[in-house]
């Protein structure tokens, strides 16, 4: 068993520790991942406080901002954990999910399965969707000063692990290297059923950016 005040001092200490990230990777990032968890497993069997400090640790320390370095998020969270005198399974169960959660390409299988790993998951993946995961895309396309579009660099669906961290090619290909993949990656009904109606929203999107860029609109 958790201790009963262990989700509020996370999302205290979350929130602490993300004060200053880049506006894609921030607390309120892990606000909506978080909620959209909370959702996606009222229709699953699962261990809801598993499921809710890995929402809310899953991001605590992106590679992206820590030159790929993929190591201190788990540890992070781990000391943090360990800390709280959360039991060994649990610690072990939330390291996992972090280590696990993230899309780098999409081209990978994941080395750990669970329930819980898949909402949340999930529940991250919705996040990268329709209008928040647009917002997103941008703010962190200008966060990287990348080009907005380049009608000469196609987009790289292939990418390994490796390629995609790495990538710089301009903001508009991320919808074809990762956001259009992630509809047929999500693993509940749930989820499946919220990224469809954010799928669509982004195909329009897409389709009014190039009208607005050819000047047909």
């Amino acid at each position: 068993m958790i201790k009963s005040d262990l989700i509020s001092k996370t999302i205290s200490f979350v929130k602490a520790k993300l004060e200053n990230a880049e506006g894609g990777h921030d607390w309120f990032h892990i606000e909506r991942v978080y909620r959209n968890a909370i959702l996606i497993s009222k229709n699953e069997v699962c261990d809801t406080a598993v499921v809710q400090l890995g929402a809310l640790l899953h991001d605590i320390a992106d590679s992206k901002f820590h030159n790929g370095d993929e190591t201190i998020g788990p540890k992070i969270a781990r000391e943090f954990l360990k800390a709280e005198d959360t039991d060994q399974p649990t610690i072990d169960h939330v390291i996992k999910i972090i280590e696990n959660i993230s899309f780098k390409g999409g081209n990978f299988e994941k080395e750990f399965h669970s329930k819980e790993l898949d909402i949340v998951q999930d529940a991250d993946r919705l996040d990268a969707l329709g209008a928040i995961g647009i917002a997103r895309m941008f703010n962190y396309g200008g966060f990287k000063n990348r080009a907005i579009y380049d009608p000469k660099i196609a987009p790289n669906t292939k990418m390994t692990k490796e390629e995609y961290k790495k990538s710089a090619s301009p903001t508009i290909n991320h919808f074809y290297e990762k956001l259009f993949l992630l509809k047929d990656k999500m693993n509940t009904e749930t989820g499946k059923q919220i990224a469809t109606e954010r799928h669509r929203y982004m195909q329009g999107f897409l389709s009014q950016f190039y009208a607005e860029w050819e000047g047909e609109k």
